[in-house]
């Protein structure tokens, strides 16, 4: 049976972030003056930031050697679910994407001299960094079609990097790059040809080509194309062993993914706040909106969907906290969430009428960043794929698929 009961230390410490948000993040809101380009008003952050420290909440992801709190996968999801009401807050707590998932994937897979040399400054603030993955000129959703390549040097001290990434997320001013790329050619081990390789974005060949537009909100740094021509940098900044580079993304995107799920609910919750404060304050056809029965029927709707994402996010950390096989609900939870925010996010922006794209209210923009969830982080068509997958290797071999559908007594 799972206790929902959450810990006393972990209520203290969700009471702390909710008066983050409330006296510190929500406020600073409007003192953005681009929210596409947060860059251009850093201060603010950096003053968020100093809030954090002083009420204990900082990097409550890592470990406490790292100036953190050594909070579990469990309490990372509520968290997050708090932190998705106003984006600014993961950046004040420097734990947003893609440097939280950065630095899960320094603390999994790398060195001693890279943690002290990437890690520490990440956890202090000092830095960002990016994870190049993606590319323009292949389907990307299956990473054995990815062409960044990286070759051994002649003396065998450095690898050599080429290739063309899109869709990096926080490149610009970034650091360094986690970068995938081929290092084997042998097609019997499809992904076991990819690596992770550190690239310091100062490294001659890296070059940021130009950062399209982009639908919905945005992280510092813009999601720039890369072009990576001749990049060399030595052997050692290798992550982990060569051949190994989606087995630890795996182990990094369990975590990343159940977080964005949280921070999607947290979304959806302030957008179902909105929408039933709408209702309760326009009239129409003689009466308030929240007496007509079909925008009734559309919040219940939404509130049906919000529960049965947070007991899957939840169901779902606690399996990976406690070292339990979670892939299948890993898939589930970030297909049915992301496309659970999208069905709250349409609904409230039909509740508000015209006024819901019109880009004044938070609303409309919550609507955006709901469609692109459906896609990053694995698309519900791939995820779909894998659930699908384990359901039929159960059924070919006489068993029942309850397994493979949470597992839940």
């Amino acid at each position: 049976m799972i206790d929902f009961t959450i810990p006393p230390e972990l209520n203290d410490l969700l009471d702390r972030v909710k008066a983050y948000i409330k006296e510190d993040v929500l406020p600073a809101e409007a003192e953005i003056t681009n929210p596409d380009d947060v860059l251009e008003d850093w201060p603010v952050i950096e003053r968020l930031r100093d809030r954090a420290r002083e009420r204990g909440i900082y990097t409550p992801h890592l470990p406490e050697e790292y100036g953190g709190l050594g909070i579990g996968s469990l309490g990372m999801a509520l968290i997050s679910q708090e932190l998705g009401t106003a984006p600014l807050g993961a950046l004040g707590m420097n734990c947003m994407a893609p440097d939280e998932g950065n630095m899960h994937t320094l603390l999994i897979a790398g060195t001693e001299e890279q943690k002290d040399r990437w890690l520490r400054p990440l956890a202090d603030g000092a830095i960002r960094s990016c994870f190049a993955m993606t590319e323009p000129d292949v389907a990307s959703s299956d990473p054995t079609n990815l062409e960044t390549t990286a070759v051994k040097s002649d003396d065998g001290t450095e690898y050599i990097i080429n290739g063309r990434k899109w869709c990096i997320t926080g490149a610009n001013g970034a650091a360094f790059a986690i970068v995938v790329a081929k290092t084997g050619d042998d097609e019997t081990r499809g992904h076991r040809n990819y690596s992770l390789i550190l690239v310091p974005t100062d490294t001659p060949g890296w070059e940021v080509e130009r950062d399209p537009e982009w639908m919905g909100s945005h992280s510092p740094g813009g999601h720039p194309i890369i072009n990576i021509n001749n990049a060399r940098v030595p052997v050692t900044n290798l992550l982990g062993a060569e051949g190994e580079g989606f087995v630890i993304a795996q182990k990094r995107l369990a975590g990343g993914r159940l977080a964005h799920a949280m921070r999607w609910i947290g979304m959806a919750q302030r957008a179902l706040d909105l929408a039933t404060t709408r209702l309760l304050t326009r009239r129409s056809f003689g009466k308030e909106l929240a007496r007509h029965q079909m925008l009734q029927a559309m919040i219940a709707d939404c509130a049906m969907d919000l529960y049965a994402s947070r007991l899957m996010v939840l169901h779902t950390a606690w399996k990976l906290e406690h070292g339990l096989p979670h892939r299948q609900e890993v898939a589930m939870t970030k297909t049915f969430v992301s496309e659970a925010f999208g069905r709250i996010a349409d609904r409230a922006v039909q509740i508000h009428g015209a006024a819901g794209i019109a880009m004044d209210l938070p609303v409309s923009r919550i609507y955006q960043d709901a469609r692109a969830a459906r896609i990053y982080d694995g698309a519900s068509e791939v995820h779909r794929m894998t659930i699908a997958r384990e359901l039929l290797k159960l059924a070919m071999t006489g068993e029942s698929t309850k397994a493979a559908t949470g597992d839940l007594a």
